[in-house]
Parts: structure tokens; sequence; C-alpha cells
């Protein structure tokens, strides 16, 4: 549920360091996203480097099992 009550979306614009709602969203090269919250969407950097971070140590481990 959004705060204004139009049950939007809410984006991380990477060009502007800030959510962004549907309503003032920049250009999908821009932004990450939708999400359900503004706070899911301030959040937004910290789980892609929590899930790059997973990522690199799975590889990491995928490439020690075939020595």
């Amino acid at each position: 549920m959004s705060d204004d009550g139009s049950g939007g979306h809410y984006y991380w614009c990477t060009r502007h360091h800030r959510v962004e709602t549907d309503a003032d969203v920049c250009p999908a090269k821009h932004v990450l996203g939708p999400y359900s919250s503004a706070a899911d969407a301030e959040n937004a950097l910290q789980k892609v480097q929590e899930r790059n971070e997973a990522w690199d140590a799975e590889d990491a481990r995928w490439a020690g099992e075939g020595r």
C-alpha cells in the first residue's frame, strides 16, 4: 500500500540517489525496482550488495569444487 493511496510502485533512482514513484520515475536505465514500499526502494542498493556478495561467495565455492 502506498502512502498516497494510489497503489503505485516505488523505485530507487541511481542517477538522483532518491526514491521515486510512478508519478515521477526516471527512465528504466536509471532505476531499480519496482518495489512495493518506499523503504524497500530506499534499501535497494544494500540488497544489491548483499546479493552480489552471496553470488561471489557461491562462485568461489563452485570454482573450488572443480579442482
